[in-house]
């Protein structure tokens, strides 16, 4: 499911040994201590860490018990701060005051990029990089560094590729999962006719549309286009972007396919969106796309069991294109120069705080030497055995590539025109004008 996501590595693929192939019971075995597997973390007894990150709910409440960790053994004591989703933004004015967090999470890759360029990120120290060399491929190092040096940890990322559904509204329809974009678009019309709103979006939150328009371009127009377009070596104007943009407004413009209407969707967050088709019955729709991490949200706020309520597939192949998938991921930084900051980077980098994470659910890890049982359920463990076993070949979020004031900044750039396009789809040339005319002011180019 995970063959994703970014940047055309030709890296050979790295295997996760035999831990990846162990058997799928004890998913809840306790994490081996930091100090049991010789980090060597310091004595950070009367230090205080602070960390930030976009999460909120039951990803920053996982997180948390990682952080709870690392005090237990280092004896310092760490604050998360939640940034919001003008991530870049915020960071920057918390730099710019001479106050900034130890170690942030980079939701977009293009973050990471512009922070090193301005002098703002410190490189991974010698026990951090050790933790990294040993548990994560190339390309994921690759990812993490910039102009020859490594200053990130791609922790927790994603498989942005993939409709969750309810079983029972699925089953109540007679619908069946589809595999092509077409029978996408046939299944939500069966399911409309059975009564129950067949899509839901959460159009609020501008990023969940840029992954729907990423998934039907990179299958349509295929992976060297979506280079193309990430990098901003191509025009939005492009008719590749057309196409996609005709072909997401078939559902876009369909209001009996959509939860709620236009208004809706533009009034639905990403929380809401998922809670929506795992609540009520009958529910207040069938399906809603995003990423893995949706099976937290189901878990922490619905009553829905995932594997059996709520179950998912892979994003239709559009056209005559392959299945798309797509992967994102955040990416941890240390934007001081302290001994804390090193000694946290460290700590997430080691297979030890990846199993007290994946335990939460909703989370998946690229670390090799995580062992499947981590997981706490056989939909998670599927997804991270996928991505494992892909390597480096993969494509990564063309949103969280792009400048921030492009692809990552609540109501402007590409949030911002995805989201009037959402508002009015028959409007593709429109659409195509405004994302290009934000991307040259973004890009510079």
């Amino acid at each position: 499911m995970l063959a994703a996501s970014a940047l055309a590595f030709t890296a050979s693929a790295c295997g996760g040994g035999d831990k990846t192939d162990e058997s799928k019971s004890s998913p809840t075995a306790a994490p081996v201590s930091a100090s049991d597997a010789g980090l060597g973390l310091p004595d950070l007894h009367g230090q205080k860490i602070e960390v930030a990150a976009v999460w909120t709910g039951p990803e920053q409440q996982n997180f948390q018990k990682v952080l709870d960790e690392f005090d237990k053994l280092t004896g310092a004591k760490s604050t998360f701060v939640p940034t919001g989703d003008s991530q870049s933004t915020f960071l920057g004015t918390k730099i710019a005051g001479g106050a900034p967090p130890d170690v942030a999470f980079l939701a977009q890759n293009g973050v990471l990029h512009q922070f090193a360029d301005k002098g703002w990120l410190k490189p991974l120290g010698p026990a951090a990089q050790a933790q990294l060399s040993a548990n994560f491929s190339p390309g994921w190092q690759k990812l993490g560094s910039w102009k020859g040096k490594q200053y990130g940890v791609y922790a927790k990322v994603s498989n942005k590729s993939m409709i969750w559904y309810n079983t029972a509204a699925f089953e109540n329809a007679g619908a069946s999962v589809p595999t092509t974009w077409a029978d996408f678009l046939k299944t939500a019309e069966t399911v409309f006719e059975s009564g129950t709103p067949p899509v839901s979006i959460g159009g609020a939150d501008g990023w969940t549309l840029t992954d729907w328009f990423e998934n039907i371009y990179l299958s349509q127009a295929g992976p060297q286009k979506y280079d193309q377009l990430a990098a901003h070596q191509i025009k939005w104007t492009d008719p590749s972007v057309k196409t996609a943009l005709t072909t997401l407004a078939q559902l876009f413009g369909n209001k009996d396919l959509i939860a709620g209407g236009t208004s809706g969707a533009l009034g639905a967050d990403f929380p809401k969106s998922v809670t929506t088709v795992f609540t009520g019955n009958p529910p207040g729709a069938a399906m809603v796309y995003e990423a893995d991490f949706v099976s937290a949200f189901i878990s922490a706020n619905t009553k829905a069991k995932v594997g059996t309520d709520a179950k998912e597939f892979p994003f239709p192949a559009v056209g005559t294109g392959k299945a798309p998938v797509v992967s994102g991921g955040d990416v941890a930084v240390a934007l001081k120069d302290s001994k804390g900051a090193q000694a946290l980077l460290t700590f997430i980098a080691s297979t030890d705080a990846a199993k007290i994470w994946a335990q939460g659910g909703g989370y998946l890890s690229p670390n090799k030497s995580l062992p499947l049982s981590a997981y706490p359920d056989d939909v998670q463990r599927d997804i991270a055995k996928s991505l494992i076993a892909s390597g480096d070949d993969f494509r990564f979020d063309m949103s969280d590539q792009a400048p921030a004031a492009f692809g990552g900044t609540k109501g402007q750039g590409e949030w911002k025109d995805l989201q009037d396009f959402l508002s009015k789809p028959s409007d593709v040339a429109g659409a195509q004008a405004k994302l290009e005319a934000d991307a040259v002011k973004a890009y510079g180019n």
